[in-house]
């Protein structure tokens, strides 16, 4: 029996050449300016929590707003942002969003699969609840609330500025390790002021009956311990495992779990060598009928650079696995895959589980030697017509109209795109503003 050839073109059958397909025009009007990237339904969650606090303000504005309204209001931002982070809130998400059957209009799958963009959700109530903690402090600061209220208030406001500061898309591009530890540790200690600052305000107000029943019938105490479970609960998953890593060239490693623990298709796990420094997370590759799973790691930075080169024998890994982007191929009958270097192994898990046809196009440098010949022929075993492109070769393709061309001669309802930021959104941008649905990560993490 041979090994399927990779190729470097579609089909050449296919009538007509699908490579010859000009792409459609541009959606015209209203339509087509809802596809603009700044419009993009992550942008569109956080102008609808912002909406909401607005609303909520201009319903309170006749009546004033307390201390105690504007503590709430904070809080329960605060809330949200971080509850709709939590990995069960996520999955959950996800599977309430994939429920919807095939027979459902496309435009209303092709919504329902935006299901990913929950992380704007994240930022606009993070962005309200800083505005409403800042009018609090300010509110506390003309009463002349005690001096330990304040204390702890202005320590809040400068976590808080600097949290938010090194969230901001141009930091966090450029010093996302900075990032990762100011959420981490800053995160930790605004919760601790948290619950500080609202034990002090809640003391403080005048009311009846002892300080353990004025908490207790404080909102703002509940929906702390809400945050607290939230932020803990991954945390108390936290364990060190075995892993055994294959390197079939210097760019990649292939690490292989078995701890009892098999994930879903389509799911990723946060990986670390120092728990208290940095997690990546790599989408999980299951085998069907085999216990485990793969990760498959590119040399991308200092860190997964030293992963190939000095190669653990144990990590650790935390939470449980999460749901990731390709998760909404079951909403569609057909769809594309398209990846980039190590973009495959996210794509890998649902082309092994054939869940739903699938069709991949695949550019990357020397495949069989940066990935080694078992996972290239493990791919072509079940994608024997997979448009694999061989950049070392043939240079880097016109990504947009390889996958609108695959997308043409496979008859697909939809495109999944995992590469690298810029490529993914010219990908997804440049296939939505044609009709085409598309979809990839948005890096907001």
């Amino acid at each position: 029996m041979t090994t399927p050839r990779i190729v470097t073109t579609p089909r050449a059958e296919a009538p007509p050449r699908a490579a010859d397909l000009p792409l459609p025009p541009r959606t015209p009007g209203v339509r087509g300016l809802l596809k603009h990237p700044r419009l993009m339904h992550y942008n569109r969650l956080i102008a609808l929590v912002l909406a909401v606090n607005l609303a909520f303000l201009l319903s309170r504005s006749g009546d004033g707003l307390t201390p105690r309204t504007l503590s709430d209001a904070a809080l329960v931002n605060f809330a949200v942002a971080i509850v709709i982070r939590q990995q069960y809130v996520i999955n959950l998400l996800f599977r309430i969003a994939t429920a919807a059957p095939t027979s459902w209009p496309l435009r209303i799958r092709w919504t329902l699969a935006k299901v990913y963009h929950f992380g704007g959700v994240h930022v606009g109530g993070a962005l309200a609840g800083t505005v409403w903690f800042l009018a609090l402090v300010a509110s506390l600061t003309r009463h002349a609330a005690p001096a330990a209220t304040l204390a702890v208030s202005y320590a809040l406001v400068v976590l808080l500025i600097g949290i938010t500061a090194t969230a901001l898309p141009p930091f966090r591009a450029r010093c996302h390790d900075h990032f990762e530890r100011t959420h981490r540790f800053g995160g930790w200690a605004a919760l601790v002021l948290f619950w500080a600052q609202t034990v002090l305000t809640t003391l403080d107000a005048p009311g009846d009956g002892s300080a353990a029943g004025r908490l207790l019938a404080a909102p703002g105490v509940w929906v702390l311990a809400v945050i607290t479970f939230s932020v803990a609960l991954p945390w108390l998953r936290l364990r060190r495992v075995r892993v055994a890593v294959e390197r079939p060239s210097a760019h990649v490693a292939l690490a292989r779990f078995n701890h009892g623990v098999t994930p879903f298709a389509g799911s990723s796990t946060a990986i670390s060598r120092s728990p208290l420094r940095e997690w990546h997370s790599f989408a999980n590759v299951p085998a069907p009928g085999e216990s485990g799973f793969r990760l498959t790691i590119s040399r991308a930075g200092d860190w997964t650079g030293k992963f190939i080169d000095d190669a653990p024998s144990r990590v650790w890994v935390k939470g449980i696995t999460t749901a990731g982007v390709a998760n909404i191929e079951t909403l569609f009958r057909k769809v594309v895959y398209v990846a980039t270097g190590s973009g495959i192994g996210p794509c890998l898990p649902h082309l092994l589980a054939q869940e739903v046809p699938a069709r991949l196009v695949w550019a990357t440098r020397s495949p069989r030697t940066t990935y080694g010949d078992g996972l290239v022929d493990e791919i072509l075993a079940v994608q024997p017509d997979a448009v694999i492109w061989d950049t070392s070769e043939h240079g880097k393709p016109d990504m947009v109209r390889l996958a609108h061309a695959a997308y043409a001669d496979f008859g697909a309802e939809a495109v999944i795109c995992i590469s690298n930021k810029k490529l993914t959104w010219q990908v997804v941008h440049g296939l939505e503003c044609r009709g085409i649905p598309a979809y990839g990560a948005i890096w907001d993490s």
